[in-house]
């Protein structure tokens, strides 16, 4: 019986890469990034398409299509026409969290058949950690010859971590980052998500506060010259340009934007030697699952979230 793949890639630029190269096989592309925004557990629900579908109109003003995404993801229900499905998702915590949700979604359907994850980030001979679509065609094909075969340990594992992550308390996250399993990039996308919270300490998270030193330590000529500092220096985040743009929009009382030169007003350097917290100056109000951001803060010494101190009863 000869194969039949269901591709799931992470964006259309991969699915319109693979079909350059002629990978055989239906593509479906996942058009989200849940690591932002309210989420709820049951991802094939009404429920969860009108949550994503407020959350993008109130925090980016953008008007979700949901038909769209409902049409991409009824090819799940055509699952008997396959023989196995390949998950194309990145190192980075919007992958990760995006892919773990694919994993339920495909759980909750009780599709029964063999998943494989292709998964970039280590690349050898790059000091830097690549994206799928930034991968030549023969280390994408390369990647895709060493697809590693998901296990039952490791499908319960995103199920219990997508469970978490829609729920009250994330720092049920924390065994997880130890956890032994085929994915590998895992353990850093957790902490990276725990450290989004606003420190205990001085109240940025960590890459509000990496924004910050780098317009200390750089010349920042324009806002949008930081966008592409800042877009190549995130680490483990993995966001966006409408991502990087809002947490800046966010972070304007901090420094000084003139003509010239983007610089640390007086605020901004007193966040960064952490003379007092800054969180409730920042008026960032996302939404990370089932918190919001200011409901806690991220406290190095306990190595866990605790809660903010308004909501700390």
């Amino acid at each position: 019986m000869s194969k039949r793949i269901l591709h799931i890639t992470n964006g259309d630029v991969l699915t319109n890469y693979l079909d350059e190269l002629d990978f055989v096989g239906e593509k479906l592309t996942w058009k989200e990034m849940l690591c932002e925004g309210p989420t709820v557990v049951e991802i094939n629900s009404d429920k969860f398409l009108d949550l994503r579908k407020s959350f993008f109109n109130t925090f980016y003003d953008i008007d979700l299509d949901t038909e769209i995404i409902k049409l991409e993801l009824n090819k799940l229900d055509a699952y008997k026409e396959y023989t196995e499905i390949i998950l194309w998702f990145e190192y980075d915590l919007f992958c990760h969290i995006n892919m773990i949700a694919v994993i339920n979604l495909i759980m909750q359907k009780q599709i029964d058949l063999p998943i494989s994850l292709v998964c970039s980030g280590r690349i050898k001979g790059s000091k830097i950690l690549k994206g799928l679509s930034e991968l030549t065609a023969e280390q994408l094909i390369d990647h895709y010859k060493n697809s590693v075969k998901l296990t039952p340990e490791d499908l319960e594992l995103a199920k219990t971590i997508w469970g978490i992550y829609c729920g009250k308390d994330h720092n049920l996250l924390k065994p997880y980052i130890t956890t032994v399993s085929s994915f590998k990039y895992l353990s850093n996308c957790l902490k990276a998500h725990l450290e989004r919270f606003p420190d205990s300490k001085h109240g940025l998270n960590v890459l509000e506060k990496n924004i910050l030193e780098i317009v200390k330590n750089n010349t920042i000529k324009s806002e949008h010259h930081l966008l592409g500092y800042v877009l190549n220096y995130q680490g483990y985040y993995g966001f966006g340009d409408i991502q990087i743009s809002r947490i800046i929009e966010k972070l304007r009382a901090f420094f000084t934007n003139d003509e010239q030169q983007i610089i640390l007003n007086r605020k901004g350097h007193e966040a960064l030697l952490g003379r007092h917290n800054v969180a409730t100056e920042i008026d960032n109000n996302m939404v990370y699952g089932g918190l919001k951001k200011f409901d806690f803060q991220f406290n190095k010494k306990q190595n866990k979230l605790i809660k903010t101190v308004l909501n700390a009863h």
